[in-house]
């Protein structure tokens, strides 16, 4: 029997703006099911963010529908989180005390709050920074901590906007690495924008290829390559086939304008 989908978009267009505002995506259909790890590629401006921020209740669909675990779409659901392009953390505070502010505010005990911040830290081999402010981090650190924030939330779903775009290729690597061996243990489901093919095919268990104007699902590849994905993964053939499998299909669509 097929997995209840934990996420899924029926029809779901979206425009800003009363018509006629162009419409930015176009009747996108899409499931995800427990245990997912969907990347989203395309050209800029096929509308991969937005896509994330309609699944986060975070913007409203014009038309269509958007469900997650059953509900429509909210921003105040505890079963997601949101980790950014950038870290957005508060400067005037501690690693801890930024960990601890969401949970504050979804009314979270101080014991549990504390217990569930100690976890995210140790989650992201960050324990000793707990009392750093986040201008004494590295770029690398302060992803992390943006991370273990998010999974202090202890979500279901995991939704992820280019969160390691603008670190080093060696650093992303690592972190790319972390954050599956952490999704190992924690079995949380993922939507991931990324830029990067050879990110993507390491990172999921599927990937959709949109195109633009506008925003359509023009392909879903599958990712079967087994887990645990470390360095030896990437030296791989079949990782190395995949990546110019995909890389080929988003030379396509990009040769059509981006369009499907």
């Amino acid at each position: 029997m097929a997995a209840t989908p934990l996420v899924e978009l029926s029809e779901v267009t979206k425009r800003y703006g009363a018509a006629p505002a162009p419409v930015v995506i176009d009747r996108i259909s899409l499931q995800a099911v427990p245990g997912e790890f969907v990347s989203l590629i395309g050209p800029s401006g096929c509308g991969k963010s937005t896509l994330l921020r309609l699944i986060a209740g975070l913007s409203p669909v014009t038309e269509g529908r958007v469900t997650v675990a059953g509900r429509e779409a909210d921003a105040g659901a505890a079963e997601l989180a949101f980790v950014f392009q950038e870290p957005t953390l508060l400067p005037w505070l501690t690693v801890a005390r930024n960990l601890e502010l969401p949970l504050k505010l979804r009314g979270i005990a101080r014991d549990e709050r504390a217990e569930r911040c100690a976890r995210g830290l140790e989650l992201v081999r960050l324990t000793d920074k707990a009392r750093a402010y986040p201008r004494q981090l590295s770029g690398g650190q302060k992803m992390r901590v943006s991370l273990a924030r998010a999974l202090a939330l202890a979500p279901k779903l995991l939704l992820l906007d280019e969160p390691f775009g603008a670190l080093d290729e060696i650093t992303r690597e690592h972190l790319n690495e972390e954050l599956l061996a952490i999704r190992q243990e924690l079995r949380w489901t993922a939507f991931f924008v990324t830029h990067s093919v050879a990110e993507a095919v390491f990172l999921s268990t599927r990937i959709v290829v949109m195109s633009a104007n506008p925003g359509r699902v023009h392909t879903e590849i599958p990712v079967e390559l087994p887990h645990p994905r470390t360095a030896e993964t990437r030296r791989s053939h079949a990782y190395q086939d995949l990546v110019a499998q995909v890389s080929g299909v988003l030379r396509e669509v990009e040769a059509a304008g981006g369009v499907a």
